[in-house]
């Protein structure tokens, strides 16, 4: 209990230097990691079960070689596709977010050194440096939280791909 005290303490340590947009920034990446954990789950446990039911179907039709039979093919896969990449280009634009909300901390952090600086002249460096270290810290939130979610939700794209590869190939048509 003394530890998670401690953890509380210096996240709270942590806004007061950065300032009330680091919330923002936690929000946003809470978002983006709980669509990516619900992303790869799927990719882990449903897309296979659909993709075994969808071949499944495939290979119980008499006809795979009419015109008719590929156009159903293509359906099938491309409901497949669109479940897949479902949430992506919110993951992405969370992901593009994150910076520009950190940029926001940079604004309203110089805006903070600004107004020291407006009344109490440029002489006390340790009233500017709050200002400072509000401009700077969510900044660099807001890159950490970016990259990790480039990183992940690149690899969950190269996966994503792989996968349908896989749909696309187990439905051979002749």
């Amino acid at each position: 209990m003394l530890v998670l005290m401690e953890i509380w303490e210096s996240i709270r340590d942590f806004v007061g230097t950065g300032g009330q947009v680091l919330y923002v920034v936690a929000i946003a990446l809470f978002l983006m990691w709980v669509l990516m954990i619900e992303r790869y789950w799927f990719l882990l446990s449903e897309f296979p079960r659909m993709t075994k039911e969808i071949v499944g179907k495939w290979d119980a039709r008499q006809d795979t070689t009419s015109w008719y039979a590929h156009r159903i093919r293509e359906a099938w896969i491309s409901e497949a596709s669109e479940k897949l990449d479902q949430r992506m280009l919110l993951i992405k634009t969370l992901v593009a977010i994150c910076p520009l909300i950190g940029l926001l901390g940079t604004v309203t952090g110089m805006i903070s050194v600004f107004e020291t600086m407006a009344t109490q002249g440029t002489g006390n460096a340790r009233l500017m440096a709050s200002g400072i270290s509000m401009a700077t810290i969510p900044t660099m939130a807001g890159m950490v939280a970016a990259l990790s979610g480039v990183f992940f939700s690149s690899r969950l794209e190269a996966r994503a791909r792989m996968v349908k590869a896989k749909l696309v190939d187990s439905m051979p048509h002749h």
